[in-house]
């Protein structure tokens, strides 16, 4: 049995601020991911539009997926300094205006064909990634000032369904918008939602406790008891001097490569292998069932953590890429649909427990409160990195080779992801006692 001070109590006021807090950061969040997932619902009528072939369609993906990377690490050190609210607020407001510009792209043609357009999309589309890279930093940095370590991995998966709400939301509206509306309102009705969600963070959202009035919080993770500056040189040394962390960040990297293979393309494979309309009734249940194992399996994986294996999270996530090599196995092979969507459904769930397990929880062990967007601006921005390379490279593999290149081409890096894992088994984040946890006697010694 674990001791009172594993988990931490909360008077009813705190548990009351908190919730308006996350619940307000997730929704927005859970926007945001609709203003970043409807490319692909919108992938194949672009494509039919303007007589693109897969390989300048992936061209638009590995611009956003680069440049969303890339943003991600170098932002961290940003959002850590400027607070996670602020953090948000650029990056929903950034997102809603380049979605409604992509969806602008519509009414631009006059200007020139070919070359031309594909340029102003994948440049669009890079700018609306470069500040989609916020949101996730900015998330993480607030809530890990907002929990505690033994908390964390339960509130992960909570906030992990929260944003596969997002996904379902732009499933159904996708589906529909593209088949009852000219494809550019699959880019206005998220920038619409975007910025209602950006007005209510503006509200409601703190970055601390202390912000919001209440006591002082110590989270007991990397951070705890530290009192050195945060600047540029102490968050580099905390995040990049750690092997733990960067051995995560390569983990990231493969999941990268399977999560983005799968998302990106997986609506057309049903379209063309499959021959599953996006408004069909199975597509729609298949996509929902998709995103609620995605919700489930942040839930299992943090759970999972929190209570089996004592906040440790590399067991969970080493399970996660165990089910994705399996998953892809599957749709290599191609035994028929019920199998390619069962394949889907718990892929899907593997993604989850990785993604909500090292980007969305280890980083805030391993980086603590002070640097916590940094480690998260890592994991999360080698995970795109890992990812550009399935669009315009995925393109031209199934340009070349058909779908039957799909599946093979993620297994490789869910096994080294999971291999990595294995490493990490037992990692735990090293953490200095608080003055106020160290007994006086022992104080004045140390004094």
């Amino acid at each position: 049995m674990r001791s009172p001070i594993d988990r931490p109590f909360h008077t009813r006021e705190f548990r009351r601020r908190r919730s308006s807090n996350w619940l307000t950061l997730g929704f927005t969040y859970a926007a945001m991911y609709m203003g970043r997932y409807n490319l692909s619902f919108a992938n194949k009528a672009l494509a039919d539009t303007y007589g693109w072939d897969k390989t300048q369609i992936g061209t638009i993906i590995t611009a956003a997926l680069t440049i969303y990377g890339l943003s991600a690490i170098f932002n961290g050190p940003i959002a850590d300094r400027i607070g996670g609210r602020k953090a948000m607020l650029i990056g929903v407001f950034g997102a809603v205006v380049f979605n409604a510009a992509f969806g602008l792209g519509a009414y631009v043609g006059f200007l020139g064909t070919g070359s031309f357009l594909i340029a102003y999309f994948a440049s669009v589309w890079a700018l609306n990634s470069y500040f989609q890279s916020f949101s996730a930093l900015a998330l993480i940095k607030v809530n890990s000032a907002w929990f505690h370590v033994r908390e964390r991995g339960v509130f992960s998966a909570i906030f992990g369904s929260m944003i596969q709400s997002g996904r379902a939301l732009i499933f159904v509206i996708g589906g529909i918008a593209v088949m009852l509306l000219p494809w550019q309102w699959v880019f206005f009705i998220p920038a619409g939602i975007m910025t209602s969600m950006g007005f209510l963070t503006l509200h409601f959202v703190r970055d601390s406790p202390e912000d919001a009035g209440q006591p002082p919080f110590d989270t007991a993770d990397a951070s705890s008891g530290d009192t050195e500056k945060v600047n540029m040189r102490y968050l580099l040394k905390k995040v990049l001097a750690n092997p733990v962390t960067m051995t995560i960040a390569a983990a990231e990297f493969c999941t990268g490569f399977v999560r983005h293979g799968f998302e990106q393309w997986f609506p057309r494979y049903m379209q063309e292998v499959q021959h599953l309309p996006l408004q069909s009734s199975v597509f729609q249940q298949g996509a929902f069932v998709v995103v609620a194992a995605g919700i489930l399996g942040a839930f299992i994986a943090g759970t999972a953590s929190d209570w089996l294996f004592g906040s440790r999270r590399p067991p969970v996530a080493f399970v996660g890429y165990a089910l994705q090599i399996v998953c892809l196995c599957v749709v290599w092979i191609a035994p028929g649909l019920p199998w390619i969507i069962g394949a889907f459904v718990l892929n899907s769930l593997g993604i989850s427990m990785v993604h909500s397990m090292l980007s969305g929880t280890a980083s805030m062990d391993f980086g603590g409160k002070k640097a916590a967007a940094t480690a998260t601006g890592l994991f999360d921005g080698m995970q795109y990195i890992g990812g550009a390379a399935v669009g315009s490279g995925m393109g031209w593999l199934l340009d070349h080779w058909g779908w039957i290149s799909w599946g093979p081409s993620m297994i490789a890096f869910a096994l080294v992801g999971s291999l990595l894992m294995l490493k990490l088994w037992n990692a735990v984040p090293a953490r200095r006692p608080s003055p106020a946890m160290i007994p006086a006697g022992v104080a004045e010694e140390a004094a």
